[in-house]
This record gives structure tokens, C-alpha cells and sequence, in this order.
């Protein structure tokens, strides 16, 4: 494993991109969580221009895609761009692969035990479902782990391969009634659901998702790597460009073919989005790494991105149901005369936000991280 190019650092010894990165995800994933994204599309905005770019803030609702789309493989990538980084630091401190090895297991272990745990708070009783992103990230994580120490070449085979696999079975598989590959709930992955969970998911989504998304936890892995070579700065950059435009026009070409679904996650999907991905890092690498512009903006998303798992969770089991709550006794009581509903949401949404952030910051500034 290459040690990480130290020019690169920003003078606190990180990757400012990839803590950005990891960041700018998580607020996106808190503004959801703190109602903002569903503000801007109350009918009161419709036709404005709020309300198109708030759309693209809400999953697509079968064949084509939406930035929100992107939100998921966005998170599931990042951590395959840290993996070589954290491990890399623990292999020079001498920390044997089978030490690794099993924190990688109680790793995802952890993360299967938060994705179900979620599932059964959304639920309001115990259940067993497997379509939360941790669920899906225990097993892409592992995966990727155990191949990170294989060639490129090897790693980019073996992601491929994961993709055809997911393709034949949708498209081959004949159960009466599962055999539509690409209708909801009337395909392969609707056919796991029923196996794994007795149960259908009431937005489409499927378990096996996770199958050819680990594709982009792949993919991060190899950034990363690339990314702590001794390579030439300006060499690491056309490489992300250069896959990423590739995967995203080949993923865009193949639709209708092999339409472009979310929430299947059909193989032009993981494609198109596993562009987009190395895309934005090559921005943010350029940005932030090699130019070494906006650090204070940057440094503002990084705050979020050094406490991932922590606003994740605190978000979704009802922290930020309460700080709404607490704000919208303000907001309605004060603001509920003088301007429309609509927006006194879309304020209170704004401030629950900022309150999230600063619960971040505090964390940071008492260098307290949570992680597993």
C-alpha cells in the first residue's frame, strides 16, 4: 500500500477533499432530515424555479435520474475513498491483515446491526429489512476491503463482474410473475425481497442493491488509491476525469437498453453514477487539494464530514424531528402572520439546519469522533 503524497495535506495533516466530500454528502442527508427538501416543493412554489431545482432533491420515481440520486452512491463511494488512507495507517503501524481483517467484520457487522435497528425505529416495531443504506454498506464495505490489496485491474474485473452478474439475473431470471426485469416489484430483486424478508419495499427498493453497488465502494477504493500514489498530481487528475466521463456517458448510452433506475439499481445506473462520483472528486481533489482554494468553505462542509456516522444516526432516530419541533414554535408563533406557510417551513427548515451543523462543530472542537 502506497504511503499518501504529504503535499497534498492541508496543515491539519488530511485530505481536505475527501473530508469535504464526505461533508457536503452528509449535509445533504441532514438537510433532508431536517424537512428542507420537501419545503421547497410545497405547492405553493410550484412552477417557480425553487420548486424545479427542489425536485432534483427527491428520487426519481422509476426510469431516469435526479441529483438525489446520487446521494447514496456518493456516500458508499467516499468510504471506499477513505479505505486505503485508514488502512494504510494501520498496516505502517504494523497492524497485521488479519487484525484489519477482523475490524472489518465487526465493522460491517455494526453497520448490518444500525441499518436494521433504523428500519425498526421507521417502523415504530421490530422488523427485518435490509434496504437501509448501512444495511447495504456492511456488505460493499467487506467486499471491498477484501480485494483493496489487488491490482486495479483486478478490483475494476472483479466490479464488472458484479455487474453482469446482477444483469443476467434480472434479465434471465423466469419465476413466473419476477420475470419483468425492469417493472417494480415484478423482478429478480422483488423476488429476494419476498425470499429474504417475506416483504416488498413500498418505494421499490430492493436488497440486492447492494450486490452491484458495491461496484462503488470499489471504485472509491481505487480513487483513493490513486489519490496516495507518488503519481504526478496533474496524471491523477485526467485519470478521474477520464473514467469518470466515460462511465457516465457509457451509463447514459445505455439507457433505454438497460433503462436507468435508482431504485433497482439496474447496471447503467451504477455506471452512470459511479461517473458522477469520481467527477465531484476530481473537483473537490482540484479544488482543495492541488489549488488549495476555499478552505473556509470547504472546512465548513468537513466539520459535518469528521462526524459522519454520528449526524447520520443522531438525524435519523429523531434528533432532528426535535430540534424542528423546538424551532417551529418560533417560527410559526412569530412568522406564522406575516409571510405564507411555505416559507415559514423553508425557514425553519434553514435553521434546524444550521443547528445540526453547529452540533457538529461542537463535536469537533472537542476533537470528540464517533466511530466503530
Amino acid at each position: 500500500m502506497d504511503k499518501i503524497d504529504n503535499s497534498l495535506l492541508d496543515k491539519y495533516g488530511r485530505l481536505l477533499s475527501l473530508d469535504f466530500y464526505r461533508g457536503l454528502t452528509m449535509f445533504l442527508l441532514v438537510a433532508e432530515g431536517a424537512g428542507l427538501w420537501y419545503a421547497v416543493v410545497e405547492p405553493y412554489f410550484q412552477g417557480s424555479i425553487i420548486s424545479a431545482i427542489g425536485s432534483q432533491f427527491h428520487h426519481h420515481p422509476w426510469n431516469g435520474l435526479r441529483f438525489w440520486d446520487l446521494v447514496q452512491p456518493f456516500f458508499m463511494f467516499i468510504v471506499g475513498v477513505a479505505m486505503p488512507i485508514s488502512f494504510g495507517k494501520r498496516w505502517d503501524k504494523g497492524h497485521s491483515w488479519g487484525d484489519t481483517f477482523k475490524h472489518t467484520l465487526y465493522r460491517s457487522f455494526m453497520l448490518l446491526m444500525l441499518g436494521l435497528t433504523l428500519h425498526c425505529i421507521y417502523s415504530g416495531e421490530p422488523v427485518f429489512e435490509l434496504w437501509n443504506v448501512l444495511s447495504q454498506l456492511s456488505f460493499t464495505y467487506l467486499v471491498a476491503f477484501l480485494i483493496m490489496r489487488k491490482s486495479w485491474k483486478f478490483q475494476i474485473s472483479f466490479s464488472v463482474g458484479l455487474l453482469i452478474i446482477t444483469e443476467l439475473l434480472y434479465r434471465l431470471w423466469s419465476v413466473e410473475g419476477f420475470n419483468q426485469p425492469f417493472t417494480p416489484d415484478k423482478n429478480f430483486g422483488a423476488w429476494m425481497d419476498l425470499v429474504l424478508m417475506g416483504k416488498l419495499s413500498g418505494g421499490h427498493w430492493v436488497a440486492v442493491n447492494a450486490i452491484p453497488t458495491a461496484a462503488h465502494t470499489i471504485w472509491g477504493v481505487i480513487a483513493g488509491q490513486l489519490l496516495i500514489s507518488k503519481r504526478e498530481t496533474t496524471d491523477k487528475l485526467k485519470k478521474l476525469l477520464l473514467f469518470g466521463i466515460g462511465l457516465v456517458v457509457l451509463g447514459y448510452l445505455m439507457d433505454p437498453l438497460t433503462p436507468i433506475i435508482k431504485r433497482i439499481a439496474t447496471t447503467s445506473f451504477t455506471i452512470v453514477s459511479g461517473g458522477w462520483c469520481l467527477l465531484v472528486l476530481a473537483a473537490s481533489f482540484y479544488i482543495f487539494d492541488v489549488r488549495k482554494s476555499y478552505e473556509y468553505s470547504g472546512r465548513f462542509f468537513a466539520i459535518v464530514g469528521m462526524n459522519p456516522l454520528f449526524i447520520y444516526l443522531f438525524s435519523e432516530m429523531g434528533g432532528v424531528d426535535w430540534f424542528y419541533d423546538m424551532v417551529d414554535v418560533f417560527t410559526s408563533g412569530f412568522l406564522g402572520g406575516p409571510l405564507p406557510t411555505a416559507w415559514v417551513g423553508v425557514i425553519t427548515s434553514l435553521i434546524v439546519l444550521g443547528l445540526m451543523w453547529y452540533l457538529t462543530y461542537f463535536l469537533y472542537k472537542r476533537k470528540i469522533f464517533i466511530s466503530i
